[in-house]
Parts: structure tokens; C-alpha cells; sequence
């Protein structure tokens, strides 16, 4: 039997958007091709926005 969730469900479209960030899991932030952290581009963040989550805390920023 097939589950009722997977009757709706879609694929994840594939996104022609490349994001100029990658994790770096050392550090623990999004940096950038040079070593920079992501957040300290501000054209990188008007671009990309930011992200926020509830988990730990009333208001944290993801980097």
C-alpha cells in the first residue's frame, strides 16, 4: 500500500541558480570561493537573503 503523503508529494525541481556560498562544517559558517564568511558580502546577502530558526533560541540567524 502506498502511503497518503506520497499521492501529493512532488520532486524537488531542479534550481539553474547557483549559490556563490558553500558549508564549510570546520567553521561552522557559509564562506565564500576566497575563505571570506558568506555574511561579510552584502551583496551576497541581498541576493540570497537569510534564513532564521526557531531551534535553541527565540531568533537565530544562519549565517
Amino acid at each position: 500500500m502506498r502511503p497518503f503523503v506520497l499521492n501529493y508529494a512532488l520532486p524537488a525541481e531542479n534550481s539553474a541558480v547557483t549559490i556563490p556560498y558553500t558549508y564549510d562544517s570546520n567553521l561552522q559558517l557559509n564562506v565564500l570561493p576566497n575563505g571570506r564568511p558568506a555574511i561579510s558580502d552584502r551583496a551576497v546577502i541581498l541576493a540570497t537573503g537569510t534564513t532564521t530558526s526557531t531551534a535553541g533560541s527565540q531568533t537565530h540567524f544562519d549565517d
